[in-house]
């Protein structure tokens, strides 16, 4: 497996233990924002993450799901960008949208 691969798997195991209540969210945030830098990924994938990550941030605030910041959407749009993102990594050459 690659370097690369390993890290991103590092972020869905922080992600997971967030979402488990193992792990505080600022940590797994902070964790995602120092990893991901490292990721061989377009500048696109940055521009979606960083305010995905801020808005998670922001929802830290809130205890409950609001109508501005639901926490389980912004989690599984999370879980959707590590998806996409192990898929370029896995397949580098391969154009996507």
């Amino acid at each position: 497996m690659s370097a690369a691969l390993e890290t991103l798997d590092r972020m869905n195991t922080a992600l997971a233990q967030s979402q488990n209540g193992q792990m505080p969210q600022s940590e797994m945030i902070q964790l995602w924002r120092t990893q991901a830098a490292t990721l061989p990924l377009p500048a696109r994938f940055d521009e979606v993450l960083q305010p995905l990550l801020d808005r998670i941030e922001a929802s830290i605030l809130f205890s409950e799901e609001s109508c501005s910041f639901s926490q389980k959407d912004l989690l599984a749009s999370l879980q959707m960008w590590a998806d996409k993102a192990r898929l370029r990594l896995s397949n580098p050459s391969a154009a996507q949208p």
